[in-house]
């Protein structure tokens, strides 16, 4: 379908939702009436005042508390449930069938509108949303037809600094003091955990990330290095010289640049099995095996969407969860 046709459709969706005879076949009413019993908070004298929010792509203004959210992220999915808020929509998770197993329980009855690289466009404007989170690096050029859907809030990038969206996405809900809470929380049990870790803080660590077609080291400015940082964890030689921030892809000969005192793995499988391959042929071979960290023990499978590819502070509080065992600390 060609651009001119969508926006076409989109006309024709939008008028049909403005004199209430176009009713989506994805509209769900039971989700809308949990979406709404989470908002009742809001006044009436607060559903009628506009507010200005500055986002990467301009500003939004939005009118009271939302109530019918659209998310076309993973990370803001995470978000807007912290926050109490149920969407009326969202993109799939990037593995799961359709949300990551740790959010299934809170995404009943939510629409599923494909996936975070292509969202279904005709299906958002079905649904009536008031408000769209969307992002810069996925969502720039699609930004002023998600616009004339809805007021429209784009964080400007994806990678770890997931407070910054975070907090963006409470100020768009309405929600700012609950946000602040909520990150106040999380930064007090890093305190925690910087404190009962002591020494443990100075061994170093590395990531290692098995893909279907490769294998990366994640560094600092990734989610779990964000992390690692507000800890205060030592990384390992490879990062602290690594020439990009991100990741570095490596061959197996490449394996003992990894070495680290605690070394961390996940596996990014869709579902066809090639990356849990990729897993099981490079965690066989002698290289491997040959790294200090594996012989001692310290060599951890943990788990990619939470890790990595959630992005979000519900992911954020369940990594910290797992570093707490991990680590031996009692929480």
């Amino acid at each position: 379908m060609t651009w001119s046709m969508l926006a076409l459709v989109l006309i024709m969706i939008l008028s049909a939702c403005g004199n209430g005879n176009g009713n989506s076949n994805n509209e769900k009413p039971a989700n809308d009436s949990a979406n709404n019993a989470g908002n009742n908070g809001a006044g009436a004298a607060d559903q009628d005042q506009v507010r200005t929010v500055q986002h990467a792509m301009g500003t939004a203004d939005i009118k009271g508390t939302p109530q019918r959210v659209v998310v076309l992220t993973n990370e803001s999915t995470e978000a807007v449930l912290a926050l109490g808020v149920k969407p009326v929509g969202a993109v799939k998770s990037w593995t799961g069938d359709p949300w990551y197993d740790h959010l299934k329980a809170d995404m009943e009855g939510v629409t599923e509108l494909g996936e975070e690289s292509q969202p279904n466009l005709e299906l958002i404007a079905g649904l009536k949303p008031d408000l769209i989170i969307a992002n810069k690096m996925r969502h720039e050029k699609i930004y002023e037809t998600l616009k004339s859907i809805a007021p429209t809030v784009e964080s400007e990038t994806l990678r770890g600094e997931w407070k910054i969206n975070f907090k963006l996405y409470a100020e768009a809900l309405n929600k700012k003091a609950e946000g602040d809470e909520l990150v106040a929380a999380f930064d007090k049990r890093i305190e925690d955990f910087k404190t009962k870790a002591g020494d443990k803080l100075k061994e170093t660590v590395s990531v290692v990330r098995f893909m279907a077609d490769k294998t990366r080291v994640y560094h600092t400015d990734t989610f779990s290095g964000i992390i690692f940082d507000q800890i205060g964890i030592t990384r390992n030689p490879m990062t602290l010289n690594a020439k990009e921030q991100f990741v570095d892809e490596i061959t197996k000969e490449r394996l003992p640049e990894a070495e680290a005192d605690r070394l961390f793995y996940f596996t990014y499988d869709t579902g066809d099995g090639k990356a849990n391959d990729t897993e099981k042929a490079w965690t066989s071979d002698p290289l491997w095996q040959s790294l200090g960290a594996v012989k001692a023990g310290k060599a951890y499978k943990v788990d990619d969407a939470i890790w990595n590819t959630a992005g979000g502070i519900k992911a954020a509080n369940l990594m910290l969860d797992e570093m707490y065992q991990i680590y031996e600390i009692q929480q």
